[in-house]
């Protein structure tokens, strides 16, 4: 895999998904018989060595997004403009923390480490969050918006090749908290009152794109068995095709988004 790479963004952390157009895809995918992996239970999927390792990482990065997430939220509260946007930033924040403390507990039942099962994956999401460091609200809610939503329709994605109790737990944890529909209201409200705040935000949310899929790209290239997962070595029938496929989707996902937002993709 040489242009495509997992979304890090902590978010997903790093807009929680809710059933819409947008994911109507994956939701297709999730309702087709489960087969080979999919169809068994942790128990038996995790004798494979490779599986119970990609599955590890998935859950660290996943944790850790949601971890990143929290944090995200509570520090683009103090650049809200009003309290009654600070109190609604500070719930979804309560959100993501309680998904983090799923993933955790998780972690652990599985014995796996919670803090070593992270640590992978937290520089790559704290380099995307320090280059994308937003310089105002608006900026703020168009990241989370933009990157979580790339997020988690490739965790969803992926989530239908998983064992049953892991998939269930990663689609519980994508969750919409409320942010994605949040951020649209806002945005979209300011670029009625300021037409020329759209092409400042459009050029911003394209950046975002370009680095979480830069960030994303260099996280999978050094996790051989998340690698090996994508491309088919120990999940069931997802090939380099069905890899494009799923890119292809997430893309026009985005461009979705972007007009909601108001925004040319």
């Amino acid at each position: 895999m040489t242009d495509q790479g997992l979304p890090g963004c902590g978010g997903r952390a790093i807009v929680r998904f809710m059933e819409t157009p947008d994911n109507a895809a994956a939701s297709a995918t999730a309702a087709e018989e489960p087969t080979g992996i999919a169809a068994l239970g942790w128990a038996e999927a995790s004798a494979e060595p490779q599986y119970r390792a990609a599955v590890v990482d998935l859950l660290g990065a996943l944790a850790y997004g949601e971890l990143a997430a929290f944090e995200r939220l509570a520090e683009d509260a103090k650049l809200a403009p009003t309290l009654a946007d600070k109190a609604e930033l500070a719930k979804m924040a309560s959100a993501e923390f309680h998904h983090f403390e799923r993933l955790r507990d998780r972690l652990t039942a599985i014995d796996a480490e919670p803090t070593a099962a992270m640590e992978p994956f937290a520089k790559a999401l704290d380099d995307f969050h320090r280059q994308t460091a937003p310089s105002d609200w608006l900026e703020g809610l168009v990241k989370a918006y933009v990157g979580d939503s790339i997020a988690s329709d490739f965790y969803r994605e992926v989530a239908v090749r998983l064992d049953s109790d892991t998939r269930a737990l990663v689609l519980a944890v994508l969750d919409d908290t409320g942010h994605g529909n949040f951020a649209v209201e806002k945005v979209r409200a300011a670029i009625e009152a300021d037409p020329r705040v759209g092409g400042r935000l459009a050029l911003w949310a394209r950046r975002l794109m370009g680095e979480a899929l830069s960030q994303a790209q260099r996280v999978v290239a050094e996790r051989d068995a998340l690698s090996t997962m994508l491309v088919g070595g120990v999940a069931d029938g997802f090939d380099l095709a069905a890899v494009g496929e799923m890119f292809s989707r997430i893309t026009k996902a985005h461009t979705k988004r972007m007009a909601a937002l108001g925004l040319a993709a």
